[in-house]
């Protein structure tokens, strides 16, 4: 597995550690979430291959990773979404956030996660090694899912939405 960045609360880079030992021990590390909208004001979820090492089948933002030692978040948001999705759109960075979950296989997220948020109504040509499936669907319908059927959906995603919620200026119940 490569490497993540290894960041302070700052996301200042402190050093490198090897991707599946980051996640074993919990260090904080950079990241980055992407959620694409379609000209409705639909957001691209994709449901994780069955395959991944941790979250495995459940749904979440239109795609994340981690940005390799020395390259730019930004550039690495890009790279992933035509790696993951086969698309490509111009991404605004939008908001940060920092957290730690408790995962499957007892691995640990903690990560500095830059939020990008991008338009397109490119259909997906998703990679079966990172992707299962996926849709389009309102941010609304969304997020009233993730409160019944939380178990469905990944740690970061139902983190992030109430946020990408207020930056879309949608009422949370």
């Amino acid at each position: 597995m490569p490497d993540v960045i290894l960041v302070d609360f700052q996301d200042n880079p402190i050093g490198v550690m090897e991707k599946m030992m980051a996640h074993q021990t919990g260090k904080l590390h950079r990241a980055f979430s992407v959620f694409v909208f379609n000209e409705h004001e639909e957001l691209l979820l994709h449901r994780r291959a069955l395959t991944k090492y941790h979250s495995p089948g459940l749904w979440t933002n239109t795609c994340c990773s981690h940005p390799m030692p020395g390259e730019d978040v930004a550039v690495a948001a890009h790279r992933r979404l035509q790696e993951e999705m086969g698309m490509d759109c111009t991404l605004v960075k939008s908001f940060d956030f920092v957290y730690h979950a408790e995962l499957d296989n007892d691995l640990i997220e903690h990560e500095f996660d830059h939020v990008f948020f991008g338009r397109t109504n490119d259909t997906p040509v998703i990679n079966p090694e990172e992707v299962c499936e996926w849709k389009w669907m309102k941010l609304y319908d969304i997020y009233i899912d993730a409160q019944m059927h939380s178990e469905k959906y990944t740690e970061w995603f139902k983190i992030a939405l109430p946020e990408v919620m207020k930056q879309f200026k949608l009422q949370l119940v």
